[in-house]
């Protein structure tokens, strides 16, 4: 974390914060958070099967990010997915149905937690190969380019996948090409089961891009005021026309890579010890309260968003099963 991310008051930023914008960010990340958490229980009962890759203390990041989007913008990441699509506004009922493999679902229940996708939000999926997703977004950025329109593709991916070649290959063409798209390295400190610290050379990954003349920050990931600062820089960059940026996120994930995982790797000290001192909920919520929104009000949101997870779960458990028709739809048959 350098000296221009580390946490700040709302007083310090460069940018307008008002109580409406804070609120809705604290509503999207508690969204998130009580949505993982419902996801979890889910999968525990067996509802839900396959893949299932949590994103419980990242929140801040995505929320930071698609606060300062515009109509248009396209969206692409792995698949540690939820958040996004929740934070594009997809609906709870349909993300939840999906992950329950339920014809309700975004992807009619066949594409799981790693792949569903809507046009109408923008949002071009999760992906379960590890980087694939990356080419994608550099693409995308030429659809915008191409277009002609001032929007921009933002292209997530985690510190394990920015070992791979596809990224640098995207790097090569959107710097060569000046393509409107900003990467997003999600920095959990944690590549599957190997800490970033021994699967990858140099103290930053976000330096990289340093080859290709992209243009990079590193942000505190844990505070999301930090993140839609440097996101309002990052948007401003590539919509004048000036090629790709990257941010380096720094978060932490508190749960195992997916359901499956124990995360030996670590100690429970390790995990207390950021969720005590840098939760991004528990930090936006201290903000919150400076600004005089009382305690009895922050219940209520709470309520509000637990019942809107609630009522996704129930409402998914009882979507039907997709037909036996439906599994050969939407495939091409040579």
């Amino acid at each position: 974390m350098n000296k221009n991310t580390s946490k700040k008051s709302i007083v310090s930023s460069k940018n307008n914060y008002d109580l409406d914008l804070l609120q809705n960010m604290y509503k999207k990340m508690l969204l998130i958070r009580r949505f993982e958490e419902k996801a979890g229980q889910l999968y525990g009962m067996g509802k839900i099967g396959g893949f299932c890759h949590l994103y419980i203390g990242q929140e801040a990041v995505v929320v930071g990010i698609q606060s300062v989007q515009i109509e248009g913008d396209s969206v692409v990441t792995s698949y540690r997915d939820h958040g996004h699509m929740l934070a594009c506004d997809m609906d709870p009922k349909g993300v939840m149905a999906e992950l329950t493999g339920r014809e309700d679902g975004y992807s009619k229940g066949k594409g799981g937690s790693m792949h569903m996708f809507s046009r109408e939000k923008g949002f071009f999926g999760g992906h379960g190969i590890v980087a694939a997703q990356v080419p994608i977004g550099a693409g995308l950025a030429f659809a915008h380019k191409y277009n002609g329109n001032k929007n921009v593709a933002i292209t997530y991916f985690g510190d394990g996948a920015a070992n791979q070649g596809q990224v640098y290959e995207s790097y090569n063409i959107a710097a060569l090409w000046k393509l409107p798209v900003i990467f997003v390295i999600e920095n959990n400190k944690y590549g599957m089961g190997t800490s970033v610290n021994r699967s990858s050379a140099g103290d930053n990954l976000s330096d990289r891009g340093k080859a290709y003349g992209i243009v990079a920050d590193i942000v505190d990931g844990m505070d999301v005021i930090a993140v839609r600062d440097a996101a309002l820089k990052a948007m401003d960059y590539c919509r004048s026309g000036k090629g790709p940026y990257i941010l380096e996120m720094k978060t932490y994930r508190y749960r195992g890579h997916s359901m499956s995982d124990p995360a030996k790797y670590r100690t429970r000290d390790e995990v207390d010890e950021i969720r005590q001192n840098s939760d991004p909920i528990d930090n936006i919520k201290s903000i919150l309260v400076k600004f005089g929104l009382k305690d009895d009000s922050l219940k209520v949101i709470d309520t509000e968003i637990k019942s809107i997870v609630g009522n996704a779960a129930t409402f998914a458990q009882e979507s039907l099963e997709p037909s036996e028709a439906e599994l050969f739809t939407d495939i091409t048959i040579n």
